[in-house]
């Protein structure tokens, strides 16, 4: 059935993805992560012997160099067959384009092309104890001092706290405000005056370890500034438009994973006499959900078409992202429900992907703030 109605994503890709998650059994280590959460890096340093880190990003830098709807079928493959896990890891390294993209030439040496190569983990801080979604409003002062920087203040439920080998670190010049005066700078985690600790553990994604960094009087050289001084909310901005839909690719393939093994299981499980599959309550559920996360995945790939073609400046792959997760929340919900008491138990692993996608309406931009850049696309800001 779920063959003739909604064909999986293809890519010429999939076969290589195959062999890396059977090989590493990423399936299985996807679920090992989140009772035993740790940084996996055999399976990050795998999935970069196999190119499979930063698909989208090009190929002077050390990626695949795909087109964005053909990265977003990869991360809906992989993501499909090993979980949100590993479809993240993959894209680690878009997660970190301003250092590929505006980074002096030896930091681009030093880290970025390392990471692609799953050798280095290098993460991001923005988010701080009074600077969540209103990312303008960040504390962390970057003071010049002669020929460098010093770094002081706070990152918050910051991921893989104690894991990344560097940071891409967001601060503000003293007496500036709002986006103004906001640079990024590549931190060694292991400088002088950098604290780092971990946070009790997350309802989902325990595997990246969040927790908080302290940057107490931190020393850097000018050479490790990204890009222009006071730039960094351009190049995140630009970052972000397309990560989005990306992430929106690897919640949708999670989901379809729990919606073809509901699919299976209600057609062979019985109650009151007859087939789960034969109660319109449940089968009626199941081909709204099929259809949503269809509908989602096309959706996704016109928002990263028009994007690539420069015809989107965000709204769209926000929207993408919003959908996706919707709907994939929806189809694992229904996994769940559909699976009686043992969905609902660790036999499975629906309540994993629940937890684990249930971050996406969240991170990277929540639902609300992401429905706002639409809304001022529909209605923009009058001038004054």
């Amino acid at each position: 059935m779920t063959a003739e109605l909604w064909p999986l994503p293809s890519d010429p890709l999939v076969g290589e993805i195959e062999e890396v998650v059977a090989r590493c059994h990423l399936a299985e280590r996807y679920q090992e992560l989140d009772r035993r959460p740790e940084f996996p890096r055999a399976e990050y340093r795998a999935l970069g012997e196999a190119r499979l880190l930063g698909l989208s990003l090009p190929t002077r830098l050390g990626g695949r160099g795909l087109p964005l709807p053909r990265a977003a079928a990869a991360l809906f493959r992989l993501a499909h067959a090993s979980g949100t896990a590993f479809g993240k890891l993959a894209l680690q390294p878009e997660f970190s384009s301003v250092l590929g993209e505006h980074g002096p030439p030896a930091l681009v040496e030093r880290w970025f092309r390392p990471m692609l190569r799953g050798e280095v983990l290098v993460a991001n801080h923005i988010t701080e104890p009074t600077a969540g979604s209103d990312a303008s409003a960040l504390e962390l002062q970057a003071a010049s001092d002669g020929d460098g920087y010093v770094l002081n203040g706070t990152k918050s439920e910051a991921a893989f706290a104690t894991d990344a080998d560097a940071a891409i670190v967001y601060g503000r010049a003293p007496g500036t405000r709002r986006a103004e005066g906001v640079s990024a700078f590549l931190v060694p985690q292991d400088l002088p005056g950098v604290r780092r600790s971990i946070d009790p553990p997350d309802l989902g994604e325990r595997w990246q370890r969040r927790g908080r960094v302290v940057y107490d009087h931190v020393r850097l050289p000018r050479e490790h500034r990204i890009g222009e001084e006071g730039q960094a909310f351009e190049y995140l901005r630009s970052e972000l438009a397309r990560e989005r839909a990306l992430l929106a690719a690897i919640y949708l393939g999670v989901a379809r994973a729990s919606w073809e093994e509901t699919v299976r299981y209600v057609g062979e499980r019985t109650a009151f006499g007859r087939r789960l599959a034969d109660q319109q309550a449940v089968a009626f559920a199941l081909v709204e959900d099929g259809a949503e996360l269809e509908s989602s995945w096309l959706f996704v790939l016109r928002a990263l078409e028009r994007h690539e073609s420069g015809g989107d400046e965000g709204a769209g792959t926000a929207l993408a992202k919003v959908r996706a997760v919707r709907a994939a929340l929806a189809a694992i919900e229904h996994a769940i429900q559909f699976h009686g008491g043992a969905g609902y138990s660790a036999r499975y692993p629906h309540e994993q992907r629940w937890r684990d996608v249930r971050s996406g309406s969240i991170a990277h931009g929540p639902s609300e703030v992401l429905l706002g850049i639409a809304a001022r696309r529909l209605w923009p800001v009058a001038r004054r």
